[in-house]
């Protein structure tokens, strides 16, 4: 039998990479989609990629851009897939304000490209697809928890934008009898996760505050609610949802909200580090109160110990108002009730593992970084 075939947009991002992965291990050819820069940026999947001159290849790439109709549709014709995911977006919510015309071109009209591309090249029967929704759709929240049948109230550009990606992927299943499907899904992080990201800056900067690398981190609104899962749980609702005989849409979340604020906590008490907060809004901080030393020494290293020791009582979370958005999410959390119930779909992380597992990455990472600040060397790979 001829192997299935996938094509990913954003395949270099988080969800790209573990998607990517995970499709290879199930006898999948996937292509992907990147976009052209100066600096290859394949670093979450440079493990997968094969050279061209390989015979026989299962992971191949392309460069394309979701502002471009005519390039995604002749990457499109060439690749033929059996099913589309697309992962591809400018993602950051705050940026989205800063660059809204841009969010729009790319998340949204991005989307109508592409189903219109399959639409054109008659795979309407052959192809599906995945549209990666997001819980920003529900914004000023109308209810909690959200579920499939919440209204939407989007509060930021990027928002906006998925909103119109939503839609007409419901249209055109709709209009054309398409099998396209959204999945809503709710924050999903992991080691992979850009470091712009909320999590990602905060577990980089407890390991750099842990190893003397850093002072002090700054945050935006601290009292923010997420549900936070991990994306080697998600891309796999991401396959199952492709897999239903019946195109559908389908919230995918862990049922459990978590303040930015107890998601730092829970951060540094993986070095053994107590961390308290006082104040309110921008004057909000947090300090050290305590440090479990048996924890520390054995993730950390004796040998930073006794000047962390000195630290007990400074200041190492702050707050910046740059940070806050205009309009700003506060609580979300979601149900997956449809999700585990059609798709037997279900989370096998929970907020402390996915928290571990981030961490963990991190103190390793920054403990190349201090190697490579304090004098030490590193042999260069020969294409760097």
């Amino acid at each position: 039998m001829s192997k299935k075939v996938a094509l990913i947009t954003g395949v270099t991002g988080q969800d790209g990479a573990y998607l990517s992965e995970y499709l290879i291990k199930k006898g999948y050819v996937v292509h992907g989609i990147k976009r052209r820069s100066s600096l290859f940026n394949t670093d979450r999947i440079d493990h997968l990629y094969q050279d061209p001159h390989e015979e026989t290849r299962n992971m191949i790439l392309h460069y394309g851009d979701m502002t471009d109709s005519m390039n995604l549709t002749r990457i499109i014709g060439d690749v033929q897939p059996d099913e589309i995911y697309n992962l591809a977006a400018m993602s950051h919510v705050k940026v989205s304000f800063d660059t809204p015309e841009y969010t729009a071109n790319a998340d949204g009209i991005g989307t109508l490209r592409i189903l219109e591309a399959v639409r054109l090249l008659n795979l309407t029967n052959k192809t599906r697809i995945y549209q990666a929704s997001t819980s920003e759709l529900y914004g000023l929240v109308q209810e909690i928890p959200q579920k499939e049948t919440t209204p939407f109230y989007p509060r930021s550009p990027y928002a906006v934008a998925k909103l119109y990606s939503y839609w007409i992927t419901v249209n055109y299943r709709e209009a054309y009898g398409m099998h396209a499907s959204n999945g809503i899904l709710f924050n999903h992080e992991s080691p992979l996760r850009g470091e712009t990201f909320v999590t990602r800056k905060v577990t980089r900067a407890v390991s750099r505050i842990a190893l003397g690398l850093q002072k002090k981190v700054y945050m935006g609104n601290l009292s923010s609610k997420r549900d936070w899962g991990h994306a080697k749980d998600y891309i796999k609702a991401m396959y199952l949802i492709l897999q239903q005989d019946t195109p559908d849409d389908y919230v995918i979340s862990t049922g459990v909200t978590t303040t930015i604020r107890d998601f730092i906590k829970m951060s540094f008490s993986e070095l053994g580090i107590d961390v308290m907060f006082r104040g309110v809004d921008e004057k909000e901080e947090g300090y050290i109160t305590n440090i479990n030393e048996n924890i520390f020494t054995k993730i950390v290293g004796e040998e930073h110990l006794l000047n962390f020791k000195k630290r007990i009582g400074e200041v190492v979370v702050g707050v910046d108002p740059a940070y806050f958005r205009p309009t700003e999410v506060d609580i979300l959390i979601g149900d997956n009730t449809k999700a585990r119930t059609k798709l037997g779909w279900e989370p096998t992380y929970d907020l402390k593992a996915l928290c571990h597992d981030m961490v963990m990455h991190d103190i390793e990472l920054m403990k190349k970084e201090e190697f490579l600040k304090n004098g030490g060397y590193r042999i260069l790979n020969y294409f760097e």
